[in-house]
């Protein structure tokens, strides 16, 4: 490894198998970053997830020798604390407090900015992506991704809001309860819980990295 541009080649190989990639890499300003471990502030932290249904074979595979709780973040901080450990960085992960701000790193990363689902939406992934970890470092990372428009500016009809069953989604709010409240009906048991939730399978960007059948169970399963 000669220097920070390496560190990612390294990351990358590190988690290939396990299906967690790159995500970006957010920069900081001195003394503006999450604290690390040390004590110091970190000026670049490297985000960790999946795209689509990338980790879900190497998880999949993982899970069937695992009888614990939290199987998703528990194998996420299998793959990426090692990692950590070895290039001296800190390891943040969405499940554990201190609670990071992912997504304002993921919007300072790449330009992304929520959907009225509240999940960040992809140019190119749409809402079928997620943030399983990240690796703060004290030194600059420069990362060259290009940040691109909203994708939802673009999409006039929003079927993502007309598409809700309990019209739990607006242009400006998310609500949570009425969302959770029909999961939990003979209806929702039957519909979103089965097949996803209907206004996230409605929007029409990145709909080839849907997440398979199976997968969209255990999120459904964790979301009530």
């Amino acid at each position: 490894m000669s220097g920070p541009s390496a560190i990612l080649a390294e990351i990358a190989g590190a988690l290939r198998s396990s299906g967690i990639h790159l995500r970006g890499v957010a920069a900081f300003a001195p003394g503006e970053g999450p604290r690390l471990a040390d004590g110091g502030v970190a000026r670049s932290v490297v985000l960790l997830g999946n795209i689509g249904s990338s980790l879900w074979p190497a998880f999949s595979r993982w899970r069937e020798g695992y009888d614990g709780p939290d199987p998703l973040d528990t194998f996420s901080k299998a793959a990426i604390r090692p990692l950590a450990e070895r290039l001296g960085a800190t390891a943040f992960f969405p499940s554990d407090p201190p609670w990071q701000p992912f997504q304002q790193w993921a919007m300072k990363a790449e330009g992304l900015r929520p959907s009225p689902l509240g999940i960040l939406i992809h140019p190119r992934y749409g809402l079928w992506h997620g943030y399983r970890g990240a690796l703060g470092f004290p030194f600059e990372i420069e990362a060259g991704h290009e940040h691109v428009g909203h994708a939802c500016d673009a999409c006039p009809d929003k079927p993502c809001i007309a598409h809700c069953p309990v019209n739990a989604i607006t242009t400006d709010r998310f609500d949570v309860a009425a969302c959770r409240g029909y999961l939990k009906s003979e209806a929702g048991r039957a519909s979103c819980m089965v097949t996803g939730c209907a206004a996230r399978n409605a929007c029409p960007v990145g709909a080839d990295f849907r997440y398979p059948p199976e997968q969209l169970r255990f999120h459904m399963d964790a979301l009530i």
